[in-house]
């Protein structure tokens, strides 16, 4: 687009804002300031996300495949500044503030393996999904619904798969006590940062100002999403909840399931999604990701449609994508990043797993791709712009 033919700026920001601010007053009109507050949070994760180009599916890529460990960096510094927070404020307040704790499990261990696969077929994880929506991917959109529909199956058939055998939870201020096990936790990171740095390419170890920037802001807005929600920043469970409600509009009787007639499950669900702390992140990634990317002067051309094939194929991947990521208690933010930052041994071992996941798939991605009449800027990861 040319400099004649663009529209103004100032009106369409102008809107911008307004638009951001309606949506906040808006959930604070009809949940409360709590809700408001989570709103807000999740735009500011959206516009992060989107506008400082921070995620985590394209620096595995970049680090597996060209030795860029640079947005990899970003990261294991994100999960740092995090926990730094995290571990003394839920030591003290254990009954209030909740980590991303979960058991490590044999289907846990699998599901990690087959996200971290999938992941780099569609280009997206569970927030980069969300992102990639927002911002208007249509194929994207097609991988957030199957996302939903997989993550909710994934609650129905939960508790068969973690009786195929999982250890009990632990976490490292359990094993080695809080300081201690904030120590483990930096050393750890330090020690994965050390091998990115030797194993990167020179002039790709250092991560820009942009990347450091959104690595503290990230940190920051877990932090305050820890505090303001109880819990953890995490992805899957509202996307779970709202094929739940699907569901049960279209008169299926969830409630029949185990995993929905838990009490806190089936409160939430009979509730408004303005009441779930993770829908609501969610919903203000989607939006903030869609105001950062028409807040650009120029936000480029639309993404490819792609083909038939590739369409039910991206459909399909998002299902396994949702499906897994229940299986495995969580994504790349509420297993790896959540859980590392608060203690959790599954978010290590979920990282491992997912990691040679995506090792693998990124060999078999192009054949993939061909195979589903598909170009890469056609999934939902990909962009025109650049």
């Amino acid at each position: 687009m040319t400099a004649a033919a663009r529209p103004p700026v100032r009106p369409i920001r102008s809107a911008l804002s307004v638009f951001s601010l309606a949506v906040v007053v808006f959930t604070f009109a009809l949940a409360g300031p709590r809700a408001a507050l989570l709103m807000l949070i999740g735009l500011g994760f959206g516009l992060v996300l989107e506008g400082l180009r921070f995620g985590f599916t394209g620096p595995w890529r970049r680090m597996i495949q060209v030795r860029d460990g640079r947005g990899l960096l970003a990261q294991f510094m994100a999960i740092g500044l995090c926990a730094l927070i995290a571990f003394p404020l839920l030591a003290a307040s254990p009954d209030e503030l909740y980590g991303a704790h979960a058991p490590v499990g044999i289907a846990m261990l699998g599901a990690a393996f087959v996200f971290g696969a999938t992941m780099q077929i569609v280009l997206g994880c569970g927030s980069g999904v969300l992102v990639n929506a927002g911002s208007g991917n249509l194929m994207a959109l097609l991988a957030l619904l199957g996302f939903i529909a997989g993550s909710f199956l994934g609650t129905l058939h939960l508790e068969w798969w973690t009786g195929l055998g999982s250890l009990p939870v632990y976490t490292l201020q359990g094993s080695f006590g809080e300081r201690a096990g904030l120590w483990v936790t930096l050393a750890g990171l330090t020690g994965l940062a050390a091998l990115v740095v030797r194993l990167s390419t020179p002039g790709q170890r250092l991560p820009s100002p942009r990347l450091l920037l959104a690595a503290s802001l990230v940190a920051a807005l877990a932090i305050l999403n820890l505090v303001v929600a109880g819990q953890s920043w995490g992805i899957v469970y509202g996307l779970g909840l709202w094929g739940a409600k699907a569901g049960q509009a279209a008169g299926m009787d969830v409630l029949a399931n185990t995993f929905w007639l838990a009490p806190d499950h089936a409160e939430r669900l009979q509730q408004s999604l303005l009441t779930d702390v993770t829908s609501l992140t969610n919903i203000g990634i989607i939006i903030g990701a869609f105001v950062a990317m028409r807040w650009r002067r120029d936000p480029g051309p639309q993404v490819p449609r792609g083909s038939a094939p590739g369409r039910l194929g991206i459909l399909l991947s998002g299902v396994i994508l949702g499906y897994s990521a229940r299986i495995a208690f969580g994504c790349n933010v509420g297993a790896y990043f959540s859980g590392i930052a608060t203690g959790s041994f599954h978010g290590w071992v979920w990282f491992a797993a997912a990691f040679a996941g995506s090792a693998l798939a990124l060999q078999a991605r192009p054949r993939v791709l061909q195979w589903l009449s598909l170009s890469a800027a056609a999934t939902p990861g990909g962009r025109v712009r650049t």
